[in-house]
């Protein structure tokens, strides 16, 4: 069985059932027969560290213990993060730099990609302005970390 590696074509790693994801790239939709953690943390491992790595290291970066950020693959910044709590089925993950704009609404907030997909997420408006804060300082301070390097 192959499995799926988030990459810089992926836009949105979405949670449909139990052990159903939908994965959002650039050019293609598909249907993996896994749940979105189990790719999220199979991505992790497949660039160095496990999903826990990740989150623990983004704990530490950023102080916050609930909903983290990670950077699956920090050389190409590749950073996501959910709108739930990752553990739960349904968790959508959403590519930090695949997003142009969000509007939100009584139905929830729908998500405009940099290539025109759109996709709408069961959580409010402000939620997810917030998360994709916490994503872009996770980002900054990988950033800053990496200029102090060189």
């Amino acid at each position: 069985m192959n499995k799926y590696e988030v990459n810089n074509e992926t836009m949105a790693v979405i949670g449909i059932e139990p052990n159903k994801t939908k994965i959002m790239e650039y050019q293609t939709d598909s249907i993996l027969e896994e749940n979105a953690y189990e790719v999220m943390d199979y991505s992790c491992c497949y660039f160095g560290s496990s999903y826990q790595g990740r989150a623990e290291g983004s704990k530490k970066m950023l102080g916050f213990n609930y909903k983290l950020p990670i950077i699956v693959e920090e050389t190409r910044g590749i950073i996501f993060f959910p709108t739930t709590s990752p553990s739960s089925y349904d968790c959508i993950w959403l590519s930090l730099h695949s997003i142009d704009r969000i509007l939100g609404d009584s139905k929830g907030t729908k998500v405009i990609f940099k290539n025109g997909k759109e996709l709408v997420i069961p959580v409010s408006k402000l939620s997810l302005e917030n998360q994709i804060l916490r994503a872009s300082r996770l980002q900054c301070l990988l950033d800053s970390r990496k200029v102090e390097k060189s």
